[in-house]
């Protein structure tokens, strides 16, 4: 029996999206709850920028169907700190913020890294120990989304694979794509949607995904999620996939 594979984008409010994704008479109140419609999951960008509060957490919940999933990207105050070994209050900060609000439907939290940070096996190990695996008895999962090519090294994969923490495959973009399996679930990034193609990447661009997808769900659940690239066309890149997994 396959495992889920949810699919989606990067949050769900932006101006362009208006008429190519949303109609255009929707209310600006409605588009989440659309998007959850339209879609099996959203990475949540607002998380990144500022600390949320618990109500906001469950007018999502509130406005998604069942099966429908928010993963969150950590806030950028724990992933900036020069030393992650040492920002436990700062995770607690977050996880404090209301997060179980969204009950089941909380998907991974995404540790998103500057660009800038180097490997250092030391502080993130200490930094791993400081995510916990439940929060007031939900469940918890995390993925880090490494962006320098330090990380490419085989240390790296070892202390996520003792913790079952997902590594983040950014694929079709800028940054090192890290293609190693250490968590019972998958966290896929596709970056490389492009102006000139109207389902944001060529028909058999999305035949191939589609069967690396279904590969992957045989061994574990999947998120994946078109980010980044022509922004624009990614609503209709993972409506395309969508389609292609139905």
């Amino acid at each position: 029996m396959p495992h889920p594979i949810r699919i989606g984008v990067g949050g769900w409010t932006f101006d362009p999206w208006r008429g190519t994704f949303f109609p255009d008479d929707l209310r600006q109140a409605d588009e989440l709850r659309f998007a959850a419609r339209a879609l099996t999951a959203i990475e949540v960008n607002g998380t990144f920028y500022r600390t949320q509060v618990p109500a906001t957490f469950r007018k999502w919940a509130r406005h998604a169907p069942e099966s429908f999933v928010f993963t969150l990207k950590a806030p950028r105050y724990v992933s900036t700190r020069r030393k992650l070994a040492e920002t436990g209050d700062q995770v607690r900060r977050f996880l404090g913020s209301g997060l179980e609000e969204l009950g089941p439907k909380l998907g991974p939290i995404n540790w998103q890294l500057p660009p800038t940070r180097v490997f250092d096996c030391a502080d993130l190990a200490g930094f791993l120990d400081l995510l916990p695996d439940s929060l007031n008895g939900l469940p918890l999962r995390h993925a880090i989304e490494a962006r320098h090519d330090s990380f490419r090294s085989p240390a790296f994969a070892a202390l996520l694979s003792d913790r079952k923490i997902a590594i983040v495959r950014a694929t079709d973009g800028p940054h090192p794509e890290i293609d190693a399996d250490t968590a019972p679930f998958a966290y896929i990034r596709l970056m490389g949607t492009r102006e000139g193609a109207p389902q944001g990447y060529p028909k058999d661009e999305l035949d191939r995904w589609a069967t690396r997808l279904r590969r992957i769900a045989k061994e574990r659940e999947v998120f994946a999620f078109v980010i980044s690239g022509h922004k624009v066309a990614n609503p209709a890149a993972a409506q395309a996939l969508l389609q292609r997994l139905a």
